[in-house]
């Protein structure tokens, strides 16, 4: 039911009425049923996030155009899409049993409406190009937010000729306006994704009845397919310290995250902040974080600075980013 609640407060009807109809509706005796109620780990969102790979797999079913009744249901908004899930369920349970086994992978690119910002501030208190690190980064979609532009209050950030246009309602100052520069972008994930092969599995991810979030990811993807951003495949932290040795002299170091940190081990994320630390002790390196914590709604935005290591909050942002609650300092 938390997944539930989750598609509700986040603008999806169609999720909030189906996880809540499967959670009542699951019985054992069906191999994905069975599955999904005997979890060994923590099916929670803040754990292994079954519900979420279930949805995935049914979504995915509806994009391929494998089963034209469940799409037919998740066609019609006033309809309780639950009898149609599980008749789906009943009839492909390979198909839903091999997305069960996969971690959630998102690149929701309205989060790159923080970036948009976050740079611009950069930017304007530093005077110099950036260098991107993204831990985290899926298929690299966020790490093209320079390619994007953002409009707030009337005012669009971003270049002219941006793929596309993020407007989240934005409350707090406007972000100072400067224009990054970007010297060298690259990315790490412990299953890098591609733009192409991997298209359906992005799109699943996101939920069905959220047409403007499948709209903006179809033309990243098709962004990224193009351009390439490198993602490697390697854990966060020795990733990052490795990243870290090479000297970008007359450039500012921007590492960021979001909505990935959760999904971190505790070493792993011990050894991130010892390898910032330790870096930024001889070079300038901003790290900016939009993470789920212990306050709410959305996600905490902080930006922490070395070589002095004091960390500014920059307010907070709705997930999907279709809201931002600006409380950045004057840069």
């Amino acid at each position: 039911m938390g997944q539930a609640r989750a598609g509700a407060a986040l603008g999806s009807p169609l999720m909030a009425k189906l996880m809540a109809g499967l959670a009542a509706a699951l019985r054992p005796g069906d191999p994905v049923a069975d599955r999904v109620l005997t979890w060994a780990g923590d099916p929670s969102s803040m754990g292994d996030a079954v519900p979420l790979r279930l949805a995935a797999g049914l979504h995915a079913l509806v994009l391929s155009g494998t089963d034209p009744d469940l799409a037919a249901a998740y066609a019609a908004p006033l309809t309780d899409p639950t009898a149609a899930a599980l008749s789906a369920i009943a009839r492909h349970p390979a198909f839903l049993l091999d997305w069960l086994a996969s971690a959630p992978q998102t690149n929701e690119v309205g989060r790159s409406a923080v970036l948009i910002a976050a740079a611009h501030w950069l930017t304007t208190r530093y005077g110099l190009p950036l260098v991107l690190s993204e831990l985290g980064a899926s298929a690299g979609l966020n790490l093209l937010w320079d390619h994007y532009a953002m409009t707030a209050e009337g005012q669009t950030f971003g270049p002219a000729d941006a793929v596309l246009t993020l407007t989240p309602d934005w409350t707090g100052a406007l972000p100072p306006r400067a224009a990054p520069t970007i010297l060298d972008r690259r990315g790490t994930d412990l299953n890098p994704l591609d733009p192409t092969t991997d298209r359906l599995r992005l799109l699943a991810y996101i939920w069905a009845d959220q047409t403007d979030r499948i709209a903006r990811t179809r033309t990243a993807l098709d962004l990224a397919a193009r351009l390439r951003p490198p993602v490697d495949q390697a854990d966060a932290a020795d990733w990052l310290d490795s990243r870290l040795q090479t000297r970008h002299d007359g450039a500012l170091h921007l590492v960021f995250h979001t909505v990935a940190w959760q999904y971190f081990p505790t070493a792993t994320r011990t050894r991130v902040r010892a390898a910032l630390q330790s870096s930024g002790e001889t070079s300038p390196i901003a790290c900016l974080s939009m993470e789920a914590d212990d306050q709410s709604p959305g996600a905490g935005l902080t930006l922490t600075l070395w070589p002095r290591g004091e960390t500014i909050p920059f307010g907070r942002a709705d997930f999907h980013g279709r809201w931002v609650d600006w409380t950045a300092p004057a840069a």
